[in-house]
């Protein structure tokens, strides 16, 4: 039988949009970046972003300025640096 390519059901693909977002936002390299929600979409190479910034700035993982910027919550940070991942 061949093996079917493993799709996500709609709420697993947000979940996983939000870890994709918090791992980038949180990497060492770029932590304290400023990134725009386009220039997330181009990096991750996902037009739909904005809902997954939007529930991660809701729950407080996510800061924005007042001119569009996006970072991770300090409480963001330090969670990747005490497990070493997003969850």
């Amino acid at each position: 039988m061949p093996d079917r390519p493993h799709t996500l059901n709609p709420r697993e693909e947000t979940r996983q949009s939000q870890r994709d977002i918090l791992d980038l936002l949180t990497e060492s390299e770029v932590a304290g970046f400023l990134w725009t929600v386009d220039e997330l979409a181009r990096e991750m190479e996902d037009p739909c972003v904005s809902d997954s910034v939007d529930a991660l700035h809701r729950a407080g993982l996510v800061h924005r300025t007042a001119d569009g910027f996006i970072f991770a919550s300090r409480a963001a940070v330090r969670h990747t640096q005490l497990v070493g991942h997003v969850i």
